[in-house]
This record gives C-alpha cells, sequence and structure tokens, in this order.
C-alpha cells in the first residue's frame, strides 16, 4: 500500500467520522451519545491496524520485505542466465579447468 492510498484511507475515514457525528442529530441521537460512537469506532480502526501491522512485521509480510524479495528473486536469475552463457562460451578445456578448480575452493 502506497503513502498516498494510506492518506486516501485516513481522509475518507476521517469524513465518514465526520458526516456520522454531524447526522446523529437528525436521527435523533444526542450529541454525547454520537461523540461516544465516533470514538469507539476510531479506537477500533486503530486497534485493527496495529494488530494488522504488528502481524505483517512478525510475519515477514511488509511491503518492502516482499519487494526485496521479488527483486533478489529477478537479479540471481539474470545473473544466473549471464553466468551460464559466460561459462557455455568457454571452451571445453576452459570448462573443465574451472571446475577442478571450483573443486578445489569451494
Amino acid at each position: 500500500m502506497t503513502k498516498g492510498k494510506v492518506v486516501q484511507i485516513g481522509i475518507f475515514f476521517s469524513l465518514i467520522g465526520l458526516l456520522s457525528y454531524e447526522l446523529a442529530p437528525h436521527i435523533g441521537i444526542d450529541t454525547f451519545t454520537a461523540s461516544t460512537i465516533s470514538s469507539c469506532i476510531l479506537i477500533l480502526i486503530v486497534i485493527t491496524w496495529v494488530t494488522s501491522y504488528v502481524s505483517r512485521v512478525v510475519s515477514g509480510k511488509m511491503t518492502f520485505m516482499e519487494q526485496r524479495k521479488r527483486y533478489r528473486k529477478e537479479y540471481e536469475k539474470i545473473v544466473n542466465d549471464k553466468l551460464e552463457n559466460k561459462f557455455n562460451a568457454l571452451s571445453r578445456e576452459e570448462q573443465e579447468k574451472l571446475m577442478e578448480d571450483l573443486e578445489k575452493n569451494p
């Protein structure tokens, strides 16, 4: 989720809270009860958000971590393809010599 999307969601919930608070007296709910209900809803939203954030941190499924895993996977694929092409471009003797050197020095 991008920063812009988070701001949009925050503005959306704020407007819903403001509208519900302003419209409550028109449907017969007094101001004190409307403010209490709005506060409870806000607290539940914050608790839900914090809980989801903590669970994503613990499970390692944060946006940055996911991007890093995808980048690393693509990077390794590109590097492996390049190394394979260079290895295949070597002569048979050079390939055998390289394999022997790798076996001696792991």
